[in-house]
């Protein structure tokens, strides 16, 4: 089970349990998927949305300030290792960047890192700093104009920093078909994307597509808009509202519901920010909806379980990731000092022990003995604990 901590917002009440089986990808109603993608689709051709996207981001939007609300936009400050990453992108490439969040986990050296929605190429060459000449970033993009932007600066970032050849490429496709693109299985250790999930028309597509991208144990981290429910159909209908990537946002319980028919277990939210539309047209066409920019945090791990269950095992963080050497984050509600030894639900020992984080870990305990839901973190027990014999007994 996890919990969705968000500012100010009646979310933070309610827990989320998704359902599945150990070694099984999870699974939904296939009605409620249906209603979810298909009530999303059916409101435009996805030829005529791609084509609205496009031309907005291509030539509607020429730099970051001509975005007309905020939704669109970074909140807050990166920290030092990004920070000294972006001071090394190119002006032009940085002035039409349209993300909402932080997209880059810690821990990347090395890594194969696929970016959706790549735009103007600005966290692919954060990417491509990070994970260093060793490593590798491929940016997908389906917009001209963009693409464009990306692919000329890939000698410049070449030079600063310092590689003898690039190690980033472009590609044009569409980030509901990259099964159409060539892209090995398995092949990526990272997936990112900022803010372009929700421009999807299917979005479980997307999700589906680099959950096969990915290496077992390999993860999708990325940012994007939610709402607090719904959003109706007349305004999925508005140009402006799609493209400023608020029509477009999932309600986070459908959201969770796709991540997990996608065979994402237990999705971990990493921040979240509300996001203030701050256009009095606009804001009056929303009414009373509430949106959110989530980073959320999806790993591709086999046999995670639908709630937080306890097995009595423990990890202690050695140490070692340079970004967060003194302690480290695996989501928004897990935190590891160094050096301390702290429970864990078996979930969580599974994301640490199953991924690249393994090796800054010690681990304790087994899998022999189960002593319940993880006290906590994965709900209560639905039984009455008191021996009240006042009623009548029957079988």
């Amino acid at each position: 089970m996890i919990s969705i901590h968000t500012a100010g917002l009646p979310l933070k009440a309610y827990s989320l349990r998704l359902s599945r089986s150990k070694g099984v990808r999870p699974t939904v109603n296939s009605r409620y998927i249906d209603y979810v993608c298909g009530a999303i689709v059916n409101r435009f051709t996805m030829k005529d949305t791609h084509a609205e996207v496009q031309e907005y981001y291509g030539t509607e939007l020429q730099k970051s300030e001509d975005l007309k609300t905020n939704a669109c936009c970074t909140l807050e400050a990166p920290p030092a290792h990004i920070m000294a990453a972006l001071n090394l992108v190119a002006d032009e490439v940085q002035a039409k960047y349209y993300g909402c969040g932080l997209t880059l986990p810690s821990a990347v050296k090395g890594l194969r890192i696929l970016d959706l929605g790549s735009g103007s190429g600005r966290d692919c060459y954060i990417a491509s700093y990070l994970v260093g000449e060793e490593g590798y970033v491929i940016g997908v993009d389906m917009t001209d104009e963009q693409l464009a932007v990306a692919d000329e600066y890939r000698e410049y970032h070449r030079e600063k920093f310092g590689y003898a050849k690039s190690n980033v490429e472009f590609l044009k496709g569409n980030i509901e078909r990259l099964d159409e693109l060539s892209l090995e299985k398995g092949s990526f250790d990272v997936i990112i994307s900022n803010c372009v999930i929700n421009l999807a028309t299917d979005k479980l597509k997307v999700l589906k597509d680099a959950y096969d991208l990915l290496k077992p144990g390999g993860e999708m981290y990325f940012s994007d808009v939610y709402s607090d429910r719904r959003v109706p159909q007349s305004l999925q209908e508005n140009r402006v509202l799609w493209g400023e990537c608020l029509s477009g946002a999932l309600y986070w319980n459908d959201f969770l519901n796709l991540a997990k028919a996608a065979g994402f277990g237990d999705p971990r939210a990493m921040e979240d920010h509300p996001i203030t539309v701050e256009n009095a047209e606009l804001e009056s066409l929303v009414g009373d909806i509430q949106f959110y920019s989530v980073t959320y945090r999806l790993l591709k791990i086999e046999g995670l379980e639908s709630d937080c269950e306890d097995y009595g095992q423990a990890v202690a963080y050695k140490g070692g990731i340079p970004e967060e050497e003194v302690a480290f984050s695996l989501d928004d509600h897990h935190y590891f000092p160094k050096g301390k030894v702290m429970l864990v639900c078996g979930n969580t020992y599974k994301m640490l022990f199953d991924t690249r984080f393994n090796e800054y870990f010690e681990f304790y305990g087994s899998w022999d003995t189960h002593y319940g839901i993880f006290e906590g973190c994965g709900g209560n027990m639905p039984f009455s604990e008191s021996a009240d014999s006042s009623g009548e007994a029957c079988c």
